[in-house]
């Protein structure tokens, strides 16, 4: 679930609550958490909600300036049910920590190297987890994700899936444009390449 970044402001100033999304059917569930750009998430709650049930009121705790503007918006999202989703800042995302420790001793680089191995003996395609990591490391930040999957013959959106797992261990960050290796993630890489040699 994408909030925008005016939405992840609002959650953290306290403006705002919940949010509203238009699905088949719920995809996140209470009890559950999200990682975002502001820290993680705690959904508290997931009601299924009629167009008629929500007010001016609701509508400004989710970021909108009346109910006619978040409405507009659901309808462009096409048919489905009205979720409200309740939303509360619960913490700083862990990743951040993670991938921000470059110093790791042997055991952890060991379970690291034994993840890896698992990511690679799990994927129809074959070991990636190094050449993925190699291809970030070796272009440019900024370097769009099309042109990274394509340098080494992957298509774009199972190399994005690729580098999310990367990511959840701390190995890889997001920027606006493509990615980059973390502190981690670079001294993960200088362990593995130490160890082929």
């Amino acid at each position: 679930m994408l909030l925008k970044q005016r939405i992840l402001d609002g959650l953290v100033a306290g403006t705002i609550d919940r949010a509203y999304r238009r699905w088949e059917r719920a995809r996140v569930k209470a009890g559950g958490r999200l990682r975002t750009q502001a820290g993680e998430l705690a959904i508290d709650r997931v009601d299924e909600v009629s167009p008629r049930a929500i007010t001016d009121d609701d509508a400004r705790a989710a970021g909108y300036d009346h109910r006619d503007a978040l409405l507009a918006e659901l309808d462009a999202h096409g048919p489905g049910t009205i979720y409200c989703i309740h939303l509360r800042v619960a913490g700083a995302d862990p990743r951040i920590a993670l991938r921000a420790r470059a110093t790791m001793d042997d055991e952890e680089l060991d379970a690291l190297v034994r993840r890896l191995a698992r990511l690679d003996a799990a994927s129809r395609r074959g070991p990636w987890t190094h050449a993925v990591l190699e291809v970030i490391a070796t272009h440019p930040e900024g370097t769009r994700a099309a042109e990274l999957a394509a340098a080494i013959g992957r298509d774009p959106p199972s190399f994005k899936l690729d580098v999310r797992k990367l990511k959840e261990l701390g190995l890889t960050e997001s920027l606006e444009t493509g990615y980059r290796l973390s502190p981690r993630g670079i001294a993960f890489r200088r362990h593995a390449r130490g160890r082929a040699t």
